[in-house]
């Protein structure tokens, strides 16, 4: 799905009328098309197959490095990512780290980013982009558990309300043979290990 501009950008110059401005002055005149260009590139995730970037996966057993089968986990610690609160439209950003449990098959590590950035390029709540993640690649590649975390900043939080400019939310989401609390311990605890923690 491709994002409206021509339809923000008049709604835009209608909301900066709306909160008393004058959308035609001078500094506000490109707002319009300035924000909906930033629209289409926030929401660029909306109507895209998240499970996309996980089609081309690598077989542990018979693929280039036979010899480097995994024992344990696949993790990849601290992905950028940046939403849209679907509550206020205002941006959360944060990490994500994510560990799978290959079975046969693994994905090349740059796919899982694009998997996130995908997700969060919707009007989002953070813990159902969390589960949704999860959920994608549970579903999408041959593995036997799946953990996400993602600790974000949320501007409706930090600018807003009670204004805690220092808060961020952690949100948990595991699947198959890391979903007790015993079985992922070990990787909550590497990334808490993480450079600069």
């Amino acid at each position: 799905m491709t994002v409206d501009r021509e339809r923000v950008r008049a709604l835009v110059h209608e909301l900066l009328g709306a909160i008393g401005e004058d959308p035609d002055r001078p500094g506000l005149r490109q707002t319009p098309q300035r924000v909906a260009d930033a629209y289409a590139e926030f929401f660029a995730g909306v109507g895209e197959d998240a499970a996309a970037p996980l089609a081309h996966t690598i077989s542990v057993s018979s693929g280039p490095a036979p010899d480097t089968v995994p024992s344990g986990a696949v993790m990849l610690r601290d992905i950028r990512f940046r939403s849209m609160c679907e509550h206020h439209l205002l941006p959360f950003t944060g990490h994500a780290h994510i560990a799978y449990l290959p079975g046969e098959q693994v994905v090349g590590l740059g796919a899982l980013p694009k998997v996130v950035g995908i997700l969060a390029s919707r009007p989002q709540v953070q813990e159902r982009l969390g589960e949704q993640i999860a959920d994608t690649i549970m579903g999408s590649l041959d593995c036997r558990g799946v953990l996400v975390v993602l600790d974000a900043t949320h501007q409706c939080v930090t600018t807003r309300g009670e204004q805690q400019a220092d808060a961020s939310t952690v949100t948990i989401a595991a699947r198959g043979d890391l979903a007790e609390p015993a079985a992922r311990a070990e990787l909550i605890a590497l990334i808490g290990a993480g450079p600069g923690r």
